[in-house]
């Protein structure tokens, strides 16, 4: 197992996440503790000593479960993380409550480390309201009391959204965990949020390493392609190869819904084999097939804003909007985003003018995509 040092302490650069764990019949609160207690087994065997979990994780179940997986081994010999539920706005208020009956269902004293939960477009107002919430005071006591180990802070929103978090508690964070992978690198400025968190000297955990299982399964021709490179290396592992590639990166996180998956990446971590400049050209080629298949052409250029008698922000739209569509299934960031908008910012208020298009360079046809964003997140 590779490990990584982070302020002394030994982590495992895999970590356990207990987002994806398996279920039974498909039920996201109906955890298979059994397969599931097998996987965490397996791991703290194979060298990984890091688990995160979240209170909304299996629709709040994933707290009690890795409670119980982790009571029967010696509390030094496992890191354990969690986080405040700040994606949803009602939690606001109730960090005391939630905090200690996150110690409760954790079954643990304190917690290793501790995250302000999914920084975004929705909720940092009220992150940043510490007068009014103060939220970030109570964690700072949690801190100081020894009841956090480690502060830190997740987040999805934007590079804006990161700044405004990191100028007002960038000095406090010990640590950030943001979605990064190869596809990401350009699609969700993951490169320029990289850059922003070693101008403030904090460590990345990195989440979402496979983009929700997307880098796990190619096109034939873009797996021969790897496959030239790397004969023996299976699909996922050009993933993980990709993030031990860059130096900022102290932990990864996986999400594993069987033990397949967990041994194949405990494989992937025995060894530290970063990638080439050419395996990471051909890697950023493939990230430019799989987006430029479903995603709109926009250079932000901003022509189109002019020209809008709404006022929208229609870069940012469709930005939102290639999110989305590619994503499919799995979308949760463009909805989100949109709720921190005012109705009339949002793609419903294109009045279908299409002056935006008259100017538009890439002659995107921007009123017809609005719409399709307005039906798809409505």
């Amino acid at each position: 197992m590779i490990y990584r040092n982070f302020q002394g302490e030994s982590l495992s650069m895999l970590g356990f996440g207990a987002m994806r764990l398996p279920t039974v019949n498909g039920i996201e609160a109906n955890i298979d503790e059994i397969l599931a207690q097998k996987m965490v087994d397996e791991a703290i065997v194979n060298g990984v000593n890091y688990f995160d979990t979240a209170w909304g994780y299996h629709d709040g179940n994933s707290e009690w479960f890795m409670g119980k997986a982790l009571k029967r081994y010696i509390r030094s010999s496992f890191f354990l993380a969690t986080k405040f539920p700040g994606y949803d706005l009602s939690s606001f208020g109730r960090h005391e409550e939630i905090f200690e009956k996150q110690l409760e269902k954790c079954q643990v004293s304190y917690f290793d480390f501790y995250l302000f939960h999914n920084v975004c477009e929705l909720n940092i107002d009220a992150y940043l309201d510490n007068d009014t919430y103060k939220t970030y005071d109570y964690l700072m006591e949690q801190k100081r009391n020894g009841r956090i180990r480690h502060l830190g802070f997740s987040a999805h929103g934007t590079l804006e959204t990161m700044k405004r978090f990191l100028e007002a508690y960038g000095s406090d964070m010990e640590f950030c965990q943001i979605q990064l992978n190869y596809l990401d690198w350009e699609f969700q400025n993951a490169k320029e949020k990289v850059e922003l968190l070693n101008e403030y000297h904090i460590p990345i955990w990195v989440m979402e390493p496979l983009r929700g299982g997307k880098l796990a399964r190619l096109s034939e021709e873009q797996e021969n392609m790897l496959q030239a490179l790397r004969p023996e290396a299976k699909i996922p592992s050009w993933a993980f190869r990709f993030l031990q590639t860059i130096p900022e990166v102290t932990m990864i996180l996986s999400g594993m819904s069987d033990e397949a998956q967990l041994l194949d990446n405990i494989q992937t971590f025995e060894t530290e084999q970063p990638l080439s400049e050419a395996e990471l050209k051909v890697l950023f080629q493939i990230a430019d097939e799989m987006t430029g298949k479903t995603t709109v052409p926009c250079t932000a250029c901003r022509y189109c804003t002019s020209h809008c008698p709404q006022g929208l922000d229609i870069p940012y739209l469709l930005e939102l909007y290639n999110e989305h569509t590619f994503t499919k299934d799995f979308a949760f960031i463009a909805p989100m985003a949109l709720q921190a908008l005012t109705p009339d910012k949002q793609p419903g208020a294109c009045i279908d003018c299409r002056s935006c298009e008259a100017v538009c360079p890439q002659k995107i046809k921007i009123s017809e995509i609005l719409s399709d964003f307005n039906h798809k997140v409505n």
